[in-house]
């Protein structure tokens, strides 16, 4: 969805009622806003970061036995 915005003469910006709805955005709520490349990247903070981390990277480990792969990692460290 592309919704076009104008920035005011005071820098600021308005969210959409769309989106804010979309994203449940409550006057107060703290937004993180970080630029990639020409981007501009605008997402809710987490309530609770340990939350929002819990999960990420799960696929990397997808077909590994984890305790294996320690056991390895253990056998290749005490040989240098």
């Amino acid at each position: 969805m592309k919704t076009m915005i104008k920035v005011s003469s005071k820098y600021q910006i308005v969210i959409p009622r769309d989106i804010r709805e979309k994203l449940n955005l409550k006057a107060g709520d703290k937004l993180i806003i970080k630029t990639n490349n020409e981007k501009i990247i605008i997402y809710p903070q987490p309530k609770s970061y340990a939350k929002y981390a819990l999960g990420l990277g799960k696929e990397i480990w997808q077909g590994i036995d984890a305790t294996e792969y320690v056991r390895k990692e253990r056998e290749t460290k005490s040989q240098l």
